[in-house]
């Protein structure tokens, strides 16, 4: 199987599946001199970590996570970060029922016509759990844009199912285990879920991401646009069916008068381009939204077909998330923080020495 690294300067590879031995990955690209240790990348693995509410898939697993390269005496070398999280709470037998038939709307069925074999355990290598490597390497990355550039990397929940939710305070969105910005709104959440949960159902979401401090003039104006590669990231995340840069498609419905970000001497006066224009960095916030699919494991009666193509029915049980969403907020900082050290790297490469002719607004 291809397609487990992506980066160009910044590349990350991932290996492993749900219910094999461990999940581990690969970090090549980050420079050598800062500061690492695990409990760096711990504190984010726990945001995402499954068991942490009763709104999320029960399997208990510490996400501890063990560095086995590329730091020395605490700090990176410039060489290959290898690191691994371990699988503690697999329960294969749940998968035991459904291993020659497909779920609708999973990876089962296009896994099978692709490679002839796959595995069904929890998904193999379709299920979310791989994601366990993504905010690892998103945890690097986010620290080194911190400390080079103070680049802030901030997400929310924004919706869950057709509830909107209203942003007050980032304070909040760490203070409960949506990540919603609004506190006040999270009994109404707690409701929908526990109604869902028992229906046997499952739900949407929709994910915002916004990365603040972003210098002007990071990205590639053809093949390497910073929000084309922002849009592949976030896509590459399981359930993602969507993804909005600024106003996204509310486009449609404004005028180049409404959507073009006028600009003065004191800065721009909107950001419907979400940070980006030409696929180079503007300088402001750059916006990013994401649309995740209900999940497909559900308790509920489907019909479909099994290994031989024959019509039958199916019913998953076991652990799952009734929306893949709830946990995705710290998935879809990562990506956003990889691909921006990927082009920060990419941009100092070749116009580091580069001075602006203007004064960035």
């Amino acid at each position: 199987m291809s397609g487990n690294t992506f980066g160009t300067l910044y590349c990350v590879t991932s290996f492993g599946e749900s219910h094999g031995p461990a999940y581990g990955g690969v970090v090549d690209g980050c420079p050598p001199g800062m500061a690492l240790s695990a409990d760096d990348i711990q504190v984010e693995l726990n945001r995402r970590k499954p068991g942490s509410s009763r709104h999320v898939t029960q399997r208990r697993e510490s996400d501890t996570v063990e560095i086995l390269s590329g730091v020395y005496e605490g700090r990176t070398t410039g060489t290959a970060i290898g690191f691994l999280v371990r699988n503690e709470d697999q329960r294969s037998k749940d998968y035991s029922a459904i291993a020659e038939k497909f779920r609708p709307g999973h990876a089962d069925y296009t896994y099978w016509q692709k490679y002839g074999v796959r595995d069904p355990r929890g998904g193999g290598r379709a299920s979310a759990r791989e994601t366990v490597v993504r905010v690892a390497a998103g945890a690097i990355a986010r620290k080194w844009l911190r400390e080079r550039y103070g680049v802030s990397i901030k997400g929310r929940l924004s919706a869950l199912g057709n509830i909107a939710i209203p942003f007050k305070s980032w304070n909040d969105v760490d203070s409960n285990p949506f990540f919603a910005a609004d506190a006040g709104i999270v009994p109404e959440l707690e409701k929908f879920m526990d109604q869902l949960r028992e229906s046997g159902d499952s739900c949407g979401a929709r994910v915002n991401v916004v990365a603040q401090g972003v210098p002007v003039g990071w990205g590639e104006p053809v093949y390497g646009r910073l929000d084309a590669d922002i849009a592949a990231a976030m896509m590459s995340i399981n359930a993602v069916k969507g993804v909005e840069i600024g106003a996204g498609f509310a486009a449609i419905e404004q005028k180049g008068s409404e959507h073009g970000d006028e600009m003065t001497p004191q800065g721009f006066l909107s950001n419907n381009n979400g940070g980006i224009l030409g696929g180079i960095s503007s300088g402001q916030d750059v916006t990013v939204s994401i649309a995740l699919k209900p999940t497909s494991s559900i308790r509920l009666p489907r019909r479909t077909i099994d290994i031989a193509g024959k019509a039958t029915s199916i019913e998953t049980t076991g652990r799952h998330d009734p929306c893949v969403g709830i946990r995705a907020t710290p998935i879809a900082e990562a990506m956003l923080a990889c691909v921006l050290m990927d082009h920060a790297l990419r941009h100092r490469a070749q116009c580091g020495d580069v001075t602006p002719p203007t004064k960035p607004v």
